[in-house]
């Protein structure tokens, strides 16, 4: 278990769209709980492997302490409800700033756990932003593009302001 390096908007490696896993071996475990170790150190609630400079779609989310951590591996959005909602969002990429971003209430994503074996999930509220949130950044869509060009570039201004303080 170790705690991994944190990559840092604008590195262009959060603009590339992840590899699909293929190997479900002791090394995608072993991923997933550096993602985990890492997540909880920051502290947040949702990490990707692309976050740690690691180009697989691999997520862990832990959203409820008595639930515990999920690992979702090659998720993809199955369906999607009309209904929309706003929600404040950042990233570990990108501390320090947020902002409110519109998302599908409710979703519907299939996945492999860690196994291998092919699982769905439906979600809403929190959950369901999670999910689209990440799987985004799996994509190679970093949450401020989700922005008007205005709000993307204000944010980027204090962004880059924080970083150099």
């Amino acid at each position: 278990m170790t705690i991994r390096p944190i990559i840092r908007y604008p590195d262009r490696r959060l603009a590339m769209p992840a590899r699909p896993v293929s190997a479900f071996d002791d090394g995608l475990r072993e991923l997933a709980q550096d993602l985990l170790e890492t997540m909880r150190a920051a502290p947040l609630i949702g990490i990707t492997a692309p976050h740690i400079g690691v180009p697989l779609r691999v997520v862990v989310l832990e959203l409820d302490a008595g639930e515990g951590p999920l690992t979702y591996v090659n998720p993809v959005i199955e369906w999607a409800s009309p209904e929309m909602i706003m929600h404040r969002e950042g990233s570990v990429s990108m501390p320090g700033v947020n902002d409110e971003v519109q998302r599908h209430a409710r979703v519907r994503i299939g996945y492999h756990d860690l196994d291998g074996t092919m699982r769905s999930e439906e979600s809403e509220g929190l959950r369901a932003v999670c999910h689209q949130h990440e799987i985004d950044q799996l994509d190679g869509m970093f949450w401020i593009q989700r922005l008007s060009r205005l709000k993307r570039e204000r944010l980027v201004k204090k962004f880059e302001k924080l970083m150099r303080s």
